[in-house]
């Protein structure tokens, strides 16, 4: 299998070509850096996501709090994710940082507020 994907470490933006199956990569091509390299073989066999979006709360003034997962997620679980979170209403006052919602989709992941209401 090749995947083209674009690294996103740097400004450069190289278009990396990966060739491989599962984990199993037999070449890397593309990247003008090592950590292009890197980035792009870890995209290939277990590609992770940032999930930023907001998650209602109980207070009619801020009716929404921003926030995104502590570390990168599966990018297999963000829409399962997405669905836990669309449930969620969160108690204020909230504080920056706060855990909304821990280990969302039993990734060991939490998901953290990044603004907050009072």
């Amino acid at each position: 299998m090749k995947k083209e994907i674009i690294c996103t470490v740097c400004p450069m933006g190289c278009r990396i070509t990966v060739e491989g199956e599962g984990e199993n990569i037999i070449s890397v091509t593309g990247n003008i850096c090592k950590r292009g390299e890197v980035y792009a073989s870890a995209e290939f066999c277990h590609p992770v996501r940032i999930l930023t979006t907001t998650i209602k709360t109980d207070n009619e003034k801020t009716p929404l709090v921003p926030v995104r997962s502590e570390k990168p997620l599966p990018k297999e679980k963000v829409m399962d994710c997405m669905e836990v979170i669309r449930k969620q209403v969160a108690k204020t006052p909230i504080a920056m940082y706060d855990v909304l919602v821990e280990n969302i989709c039993d990734t060991g992941i939490n998901i953290v507020a990044t603004g907050a209401v009072k």
